[in-house]
């Protein structure tokens, strides 16, 4: 992948220091949801989890994730914004103990998109709008990108994101 492609032109970057050298081409695309404090939207919090930056002190929930050192790819927030942690062609740490059609360590061979909300409130029609413009990009520059799936498909004993109100055909059809 060309250096430039690296990292998407128009969005806001936040470098992370959570990832490291991919050793396989991207084959996979996880769509992941999250709020901080749970259930809430907007805020510095996202930000500070994947640069490591978060106060613990701040909200009691955050002592619990303190010491996760974690990132995603991409973040598309509620109003649309799209902010990006790591260099597309990087390992980002997103996924977790996971496993896809008998593959494990799937950070190994895919991004992570994190969208800002939870299982129980439905997302924006931005997001959506954001989501799939994003995806078309990463289809073009990897044809090989071709599987979409939840947190949730590859880690379902301990995920449910990016949640039941997540619309799966809606987002395939923008994405035709």
């Amino acid at each position: 992948m060309p250096q430039h492609l690296a990292w998407l032109e128009g969005v806001r970057h936040c470098p992370s220091p959570n990832y490291d050298t991919r050793p396989s081409d991207i084959e996979l695309l996880v769509i992941h949801s999250i709020s901080l404090p749970p259930g809430q939207f907007g805020g510095p919090f996202i930000d500070q989890l994947f640069t490591n930056s978060l106060d613990e002190n701040v909200h009691p929930y955050f002592a619990s994730i303190i010491n996760l050192r974690v990132s995603a790819h991409l973040l598309i927030r509620r109003d649309g914004e799209v902010v990006q942690y790591v260099p597309l062609h990087k390992r980002s740490w997103h996924a977790g103990v996971s496993n896809f059609k008998g593959r494990t360590k799937c950070n190994d061979f895919s991004i992570g998109i994190e969208l800002e909300g939870c299982d129980d409130v439905p997302y924006t029609d931005i997001q959506y709008q954001k989501l799939a413009e994003i995806t078309k990009i990463l289809q073009q520059v990897w044809p090989s990108l071709t599987q979409i799936v939840g947190h949730c498909d590859i880690a379902p004993e301990r995920k449910t994101d990016p949640g039941p109100l997540f619309d799966w055909g809606r987002f395939k059809n923008s994405i035709r």
